[in-house]
């Protein structure tokens, strides 16, 4: 298992596009992914799961990959994220 925090850094934030995006890529892989807000944790292949995140622009994502190609699950769901989804982006840091 593999395990990395990443920054929300889409102003928006996860709603209902980058979760489906998010899903849509972790269901491109055997492993299993998590994705945790504070307290709550989720499975990443579920889109009304992340949505429950309330993972606003800025949030810490902490995200889990257990399986067989964990590592080029966890590079995918990195790039997404750290592309802002391709969404309009800020400085997380402000």
């Amino acid at each position: 298992m593999i395990e990395e925090t990443l920054r929300i850094r889409n102003k928006l934030g996860i709603h209902l596009r980058p979760a489906e995006k998010i899903a849509q890529t972790a269901n491109g892989f055997a492993s299993e992914v998590g994705l945790r807000n504070g307290t709550c944790r989720v499975n990443g292949k579920s889109i009304l799961g992340m949505l429950a995140l309330e993972a606003s622009f800025g949030c810490r994502l902490h995200v889990t990959v257990d399986g067989p190609d964990e590592r080029e699950a966890m590079e995918a769901i990195r790039a997404l994220v750290e592309s802002g989804f391709d969404e309009e982006m800020g400085d997380p840091e402000e």
